[in-house]
């Protein structure tokens, strides 16, 4: 019986370019789950948007002189392009900024402050003498004061993860002048998560299919006592407040991209001609899957679903799988200090498959992983090339070349390769379990176990000698390895969606690897195959040192 999945991920400021840790934090593993509840026949939809209303935007227009529009503009145009390149399959990336948006938005607001979950309060905001403003939380930085680290902000600490507030800072300063600010009281919305706090430990009990991780963040919050949040600031770049009296007043960034996930569905339902299409993923029965990293946990497992829970009627999100973070060459990345691997980069040089591979065999799942030139090198040449592309290729050129361009009947199979086409249905059952339950690694490192155990087959049986003087047994052999081939091609699927539809091509069978699904299908005899190519280009171990002298140089992304 197929499933209805609804895949969320995280909205990535439009304030400049997209990077690795956000590729293998939460986009990657949202578009492999995705791909392949899709394969497997389930309801499928995906969203997430460029969040254009964050204080990043603002800063970065006014490091660069220019309009807030215009830098949302410019990435949510870049965003889009890396999205097909990098195969990265949404059903719908929008943005903050469109009416659908702010009319959502205003909803969940009215109707939270309808139900008594919002209300007034004064709020010493951050005020900056020399710039004669009101700061946004991202405009204050300073020392934070549960670890020390002196570049905190005033929403969140990046090195601790936990919550802030600028009055929380140590040393504030203003992040534009360095001037320590002034706090002035203005008047704002809260959100009274105290209200919830009891339904949200009793909903946080139920959810033992958690990462650890996740729970364990959670639980932290939730054991310390849930404290009401301001979500209004005094800030002109944003979602309006339907409120008299705060017309110069706009949503807090955070209340209003969580509301993405549902204005998206709406938007998406519109777009394809049923405006209540989005339903189904919300009101009925339904997995609702938040693919973020682990800074954003607090936002999905604690925030949103307490504004769910309080506009009610609407599903509550079943699993938040957040990954750890990503560092590059054994250290912390960083944007400001250029050390990072940008994605528009490293899409313009090299394969969008050979990312997806080396990110997913590597995933921050249960803790920070690394990525280095020299280990991304040696993995596409070692595994992709070396072990799955070269066994894809000599297969092939040897059935192209020795049987008349078609697959090759086997006659009977005999105990070896019945074997072997066994172990690609446990594998097949293997990699499902998995990804079901969303441990990719795991997933992967099956995949790749099943073209070494072919490798090893074909190394046995040597169809090359066998050739020349029992031509049966050679077809016999080159006939199973065909057929884990195509079972390859399909449990690799969701990793490597563009390799696998060139195999699936040089097979011979007709239209795209989606439009199937997710059972072995074996070739037939008989069946016409195409000329093959190789699926994966080797890396010159001479790119790891060039690349290394990139990291932390002048950037133009």
């Amino acid at each position: 019986m197929s499933e209805r999945i609804f895949v969320g991920v995280a909205w990535p400021y439009a304030n400049g370019p997209l990077h690795l840790g956000h590729i293998a934090g939460a986009y990657l593993p949202a578009d492999i789950f995705a791909r392949y509840h899709r394969l497997k026949g389930n309801d499928v939809l995906m969203v997430s948007g460029s969040d254009q209303h964050g204080a990043p935007i603002t800063i970065r227009a006014e490091q660069e002189s220019t309009t807030p529009q215009q830098i949302v503009s410019k990435y949510q145009e870049q965003f889009l392009r890396c999205w097909q390149e990098l195969g990265i399959s949404f059903d719908l990336f929008t943005t903050t900024g469109t009416a659908n948006h702010a009319e959502v938005t205003h909803d969940i607001f009215l109707t939270l402050l309808d139900k008594g979950y919002l209300y007034r309060d004064k709020l010493l905001q951050a005020y900056c003498p020399r710039c004669q403003r009101f700061l946004p939380d991202r405009y204050v930085e300073g020392v934070c004061p549960h670890c020390d680290f002196p570049k905190a902000r005033g929403d969140q600490c990046d090195e601790c993860g936990k919550p802030l507030n600028p009055l929380d800072l140590k040393e504030a300063r203003c992040y534009l002048c360095s001037t320590p600010p002034r706090f002035e009281f203005s008047e704002h919305f809260f959100l009274r998560l105290s209200a919830v706090q009891n339904e949200l430990q009793a909903w946080a009990k139920e959810q033992s299919h958690w990462r650890p991780n996740v729970l364990g963040t959670t639980w932290r919050f939730l054991d310390e006592g849930l404290r009401d949040r301001a979500i209004t600031r005094d800030i002109e770049w944003g979602v309006t407040v339907p409120q008299p009296g705060f017309e110069q007043k706009r949503i807090y960034v955070w209340f209003e991209a969580v509301s993405g996930y549902l204005s998206a569905s709406k938007e998406w339902a519109k777009l394809h001609g049923d405006s209540a299409a989005w339903q189904p993923f919300w009101k009925k029965e339904a997995k609702g899957y938040y693919f973020v990293g682990k800074d954003n946990i607090f936002f999905h497992t604690i925030i949103w679903p307490a504004m769910l829970m309080g506009y009610g009627g609407l599903n509550l999100p079943y699993n938040v799988p957040a990954n750890e973070f990503l560092t590059i060459e054994g250290k912390k990345l960083s944007t400001s200090r250029n050390w990072a691997v940008w994605l528009p980069d490293y899409l313009e040089r090299y394969d969008a498959d050979a990312l997806r591979y080396f990110l997913a065999a590597n995933m921050p799942e249960t803790g920070d992983s690394d990525f280095s030139w020299r280990a991304f090198v040696g993995r596409n040449n070692g595994e992709l090339v070396a072990t799955y592309g070269n066994l894809a290729h000599r297969v092939l050129s040897f059935a192209y070349r020795n049987f008349d361009g078609v697959v090759p009947s086997p006659g009977e199979l005999d105990g070896e390769s019945q074997a072997l086409l066994h172990k690609a249905e446990v594998t097949l059952g293997t990699v499902d379990n998995s990804l079901y339950r969303c441990n990719f690694r795991e997933a992967i490192r099956e995949a790749l176990s099943l073209a070494q155990e072919t490798n090893r087959y074909l190394d046995t049986q040597a169809p090359w000698k066998s050739i020349k003087h029992e031509r049966p047994a050679s077809a016999k052999s080159i006939y199973t390895a065909l057929s884990l081939l195509s079972a390859l091609k399909t449990v690799f699927y969701p990793f490597l969606p563009f390799s696998s539809e060139k195999l699936h091509k040089f097979l011979g069978f007709e239209g795209s690897v989606k439009e199937g699904s997710w059972i072995l299908k074996f070739p037939v005899p008989g069946q016409k195959l195409e000329q093959p190519q190789p699926l994966f280009s080797k890396l010159d171990d001479s790119i790891v040192a060039h690349e290394r002298s990139r990291l932390g140089s002048v950037s133009d992304w």
